[in-house]
């Protein structure tokens, strides 16, 4: 049994607010667990220079984790100057993952600046930023078709993500913090709602693993973000 006395396919709580930064195009505060993420969505006219003139636009993204969201105090990364590999990593994951299903032609020259902070980590900060990512991208883009500046919310599919991982020998969903600290594999899945992937980041922090074990992570992770999806769903105002 898991430590919070979950099944081993079993996802923690989850809980997504929409529209919980008010001044925002578009934001969710999503609870997975105890790990909790602040997402919003800003539009800004005008694109990156290298794509002026194109008629398309960008979605870019932003990630951190507050002082108070661990155990002992993590230090804000521009006090230090730069950001880290991590932080850079997980940022370039989002904006993949959410660029994917949107046609950026049809949000014509327009920059899309996704912010996710981590305002208590667990496990998973990355997966949740990016399935209350998509929900703030959405009501983003829902506000532009309201305002008469969109026909439609340019997206062609829902996108969300799960953490998997193999521990002491066992494939589970959805791992907090003391399992993925001690996992033997540990891996991120990002799909569509249609089932196709967009990312899987796979490694092996203490063991190899093989085919079979690789398949069983992946049905676990296809699980874990149909749930996801459907949360997604329940919380946004029309369905794509």
């Amino acid at each position: 049994m898991r430590s919070d006395n979950r099944q081993n396919d079993q996802m923690r709580p989850v809980r997504i607010i929409p529209g919980f930064i008010t001044q925002a195009s578009g934001s969710a505060l999503i609870e997975l667990g105890r790990t909790r993420v602040i997402c919003t969505a800003s539009i800004e006219s005008g694109v990156p220079g290298w794509m002026r003139g194109g008629g398309k636009g960008w979605i870019t993204s932003e990630y951190s984790m507050l002082p108070g969201s661990t155990g002992s105090r993590t230090a804000r990364e521009s006090s230090k100057g730069r950001v880290s590999g991590r932080t850079h990593e997980i940022q370039r994951l989002i904006g993949r993952s959410l660029r994917t299903v949107t046609p950026m032609e049809l949000i014509g020259e327009r920059t899309v600046w996704i912010d996710c902070d981590v305002i208590e980590a667990d496990g998973g900060t990355r997966t949740a930023s990016i399935t209350g990512a998509f929900v703030a991208l959405y009501l983003a883009f829902h506000e532009l078709v309201k305002s008469g500046d969109l026909k439609k919310v340019p997206l062609s599919d829902y996108v969300a993500a799960a953490s998997v991982g193999i521990v002491k020998g066992v494939p589970m969903l959805d791992l907090c913090y003391e399992e993925d600290s001690t996992a033997d594999v540990d891996m991120n899945v990002v799909m569509t709602g249609a089932g196709k992937y967009i990312e899987l980041q796979a490694t092996g922090e203490h063991a190899a693993f093989d085919d079979a074990e690789t398949a069983a992570l992946m049905a676990l992770g296809r699980q874990g973000i149909a749930q996801l999806i459907e949360v997604q769903k329940s919380v946004l105002p029309s369905a794509l």
